[in-house]
């Protein structure tokens, strides 16, 4: 295959599989459905663009291929009747020229996704877990690792999920305004993991998913308007911790895109104008009553503020994560605040916390807690334990920029220890 149509592919799949399926589910109503036509979709594209070109507009030839082939699927089950003609009331059989898929639309579709998603009729882990398989088209195996379970646990539970809107017969819509707070956690927990995924991307070459990032903070901000003028303070809490984790976008890597590390990274290169646009977010998230990602953000603002990086306030980022492990305890938490007890501390204090957590076996399976220990071991001058920790992250990153970073440690930790 010609190398720019699959480089169009590929960038068609991370960065719109979101919009084409909330699409397509506006026009099935069904979530397995809209994703089986969306997969024979590219599949017809692979076969395709190689000798007809990558069209004009690729989403919406995607989107159009994935209406053909659920028309011919219900002719083929003999229920094309039956089914067609609700389509064709709300628009379905239109043609290829409209609705033009390559506008925005108001009120949104893939808000309507994440509501549908979030409903309370699903646990909550299942909610998420189909929010980041329909929205940022993640493989199970990879939404799996972000939930610590195996592969085919979330295989399941996604297909339950699924299977559970469908037989409910629960609508694809943003619910009224006193249905909101029953979904609300679900919807920014959801909005803050597609923020992640953009912001650490679990696979392929580059660092982070630039579209993933700005599509979590429009989702975020959407829900701060449904709201009302005084949102509940997680949801000024989540956009203020997204603006201002990606006001570090630009400096987080080098020309060549290597990692650049936070207390390395060239502050002038910031966003002070997303900086500045949170700051009062934090403040009023915090004044009326501060939730997880509230003191998340006042986490932050604490790292944004400092003009230097021996400048932070590692002593308050500490007692932030006491509060934080008390409103949200949970082992990615305990890391972290291992981190920063060794900014005041040393890192012979956090290599105790470190190993506490690794022998609960909770975070086994997580590149950075091995990443984390091994960093630790190397600022102890303990070269060859630290390498033993760099090779346990290696075996199971999968982005290819962390990946070279962890390798260039390793590799000074093997020149020492020789």
């Amino acid at each position: 295959m010609p190398q720019d149509v699959t480089s169009a592919l590929d960038t068609l799949y991370r960065s719109n599989w979101g919009r084409i399926v909330a699409a397509l589910i506006r026009l099935f109503g069904d979530f397995e459905a809209a994703e089986e036509a969306a997969q024979e979709a590219f599949a017809a594209a692979v076969d395709q663009w190689p000798t007809s070109g990558v069209p004009e507009f690729p989403r919406a030839w995607i989107i159009q291929t994935a209406r053909h082939k659920a028309i011919d699927r219900i002719r083929r089950q003999n229920l094309f009747q039956e089914k067609v003609e609700p389509y064709a009331v709300s628009g379905f059989t239109r043609t290829y020229e409209e609705p033009n898929y390559d506008t925005e639309e108001i009120p949104d579709d893939r808000l309507r996704l994440i509501f549908t998603c979030c409903h309370p009729a699903l646990a909550l882990e299942s909610q998420v877990a189909l929010t980041l398989r329909t929205l940022c088209g993640l493989d199970t195996d990879e939404i799996a690792r972000a939930f610590l379970v195996p592969g085919p646990t979330m295989a399941q539970r996604l297909v339950r999920a699924k299977r559970k809107i469908r037989d409910a017969g629960i609508p694809y819509i943003v619910p009224e305004t006193s249905e909101l707070p029953a979904r609300l956690d679900a919807v920014l927990t959801a909005i803050y993991l597609v923020f992640n995924e953009g912001y650490a991307a679990t696979r392929g070459e580059p660092l982070l998913r630039a579209d993933l990032c700005a599509e979590a903070i429009r989702l975020g901000r959407l829900v701060q308007t449904l709201m009302g003028p005084q949102p509940p303070s997680e949801v000024d809490g989540l956009v203020a911790l997204m603006l201002l984790h990606d006001s570090r976008r630009d400096a987080r890597s080098d020309e060549d895109g290597n990692l650049i590390v936070l207390e390395e990274q060239d502050r002038s290169r910031w966003n002070r104008q997303q900086i500045a646009d949170a700051l009062p977010l934090v403040e009023q998230a915090l004044r009326r009553g501060p939730g997880p990602f509230a003191v998340e953000a006042a986490i932050a603002a604490l790292h944004c503020e400092a003009a230097r990086a021996e400048d932070t306030d590692w002593p308050q980022i500490v007692r932030l994560y006491d509060v934080l492990e008390h409103l949200r305890p949970s082992p990615i938490v305990s890391l972290n605040r291992a981190v920063a007890v060794a900014m005041v501390e040393g890192p012979r204090p956090a290599l105790a916390l470190i190993d506490k957590l690794a022998a609960t076996g909770e975070l086994d399976g997580y590149h950075l807690l091995h990443a984390t220990r091994a960093d630790l071991l190397r600022r102890l001058g303990m070269s060859a334990d630290a390498a033993a920790s760099y090779e346990l992250a290696l075996g199971l990153v999968n982005n290819k920029t962390e990946r070279r970073f962890l390798e260039r440690r390793l590799r000074e930790m093997q020149a020492l220890d020789a």
